[in-house]
């Protein structure tokens, strides 16, 4: 058995799309034109790429975008000040500081900042406990990413076994909340968990979100089973050339693929769509802000 490979980029191109018309609509019906503000501070040059797609993919659906590029020295009484001109913005319906920040800088106290109905990556301390009591929030973007395409290659997720391996706040903490949220059975694995190849061997939907290049080989996985890989590691390529590299996930893709009956691929799979997550959320808030009624298909 080959796995069906689960194309994350061509899936966001879809959810971009419906980002799209959501956006056309507000702002025929309504005159809204949904902003989103990106604050980097500093010059990380992988934050800056990303920053810069995201500017781009903004504007590509037609939302406004609002990028604030401070220097590495900002203070945090600068930057708190900027967030609290962009929580008073009207226009202003997202705001994304982007991680990591300088080391003298706070990250909680800056994250906890933003208005929580303006926090489109879903971090705010608000937003968590709001998504772990099980209410309307805004949700962190990765694992809204996985979670529409899960609900895309299954259908329903009711009743069955997820196994979650990671803990982070990032991923593996709302990814759990999420599948609970469907109606899954999640056990959360981490390092510390015993017999976790057998643990995964239990799971109709494996999310791998640990941070270690191929972790989860082909016999980790129950036959059939859907297989998300959240995990991005650059690893050494000598094939390539002295000193090159190659992303490769957190799950062994080449005996994984042999075994599952879906797989998501490192590049391709889940990476592409938290941009993607990220512009539905700034268009949820927007709605949410104006008491209009969710955009059908880009939510939890």
């Amino acid at each position: 058995m080959t796995a069906h490979i689960i194309d994350g980029k061509a899936f966001a191109a879809s959810v971009r799309e419906k980002v799209a018309g959501h956006v056309a609509r507000l702002k025929d019906g309504h005159g809204i034109t949904p902003g989103l503000a990106v604050v980097l501070v500093g010059e990380d040059p992988a934050s800056e790429v990303y920053v810069r797609n995201k500017g781009k993919q903004t504007v590509e659906v037609g939302m406004a975008s609002f990028e604030h590029k401070l220097p590495a020295e900002t203070s945090e009484a600068d930057l708190l000040a900027l967030i609290e001109q962009l929580n008073a913005d009207p226009a202003v319906h997202g705001i994304l500081v982007q991680l990591p920040l300088p080391g003298h800088l706070d990250s909680d106290l800056v994250i906890n900042s933003i208005d929580p109905a303006k926090d489109v990556d879903g971090f705010h301390i608000s937003n968590v406990g709001l998504l772990g009591t099980g209410q309307k929030s805004m949700v962190p973007c990765t694992p809204l990413g996985c979670l529409m395409m899960l609900r895309d290659h299954l259908g329903s997720l009711s009743g069955l076994n997820a196994v979650v391996i990671g803990r982070s706040n990032i991923v593996g903490k709302p990814m759990a909340q999420l599948l609970l949220g469907d109606s899954c059975t999640v056990t959360i694995a981490h390092s510390r968990t015993k017999d976790i190849e057998e643990v995964c061997r239990r799971a109709d939907i494996l999310v791998a979100a640990v941070g270690r290049p191929e972790m989860v080989t082909g016999d980790w996985i129950k036959p059939g089973a859907t297989v998300i890989d959240v995990g991005i590691n650059r690893v050494p390529a000598p094939e390539k050339g002295e000193g090159k590299t190659r992303l490769v996930g957190d799950v062994e893709f080449a005996s994984a693929v042999e075994v599952a009956g879906a797989i998501t691929p490192v590049p391709g799979g889940v990476g592409p769509m938290t941009i993607a997550c990220l512009l539905a959320n700034t268009v949820t808030a927007a709605c949410r802000a104006n008491g209009l009624p969710e955009p059908e298909g880009l939510t939890a």
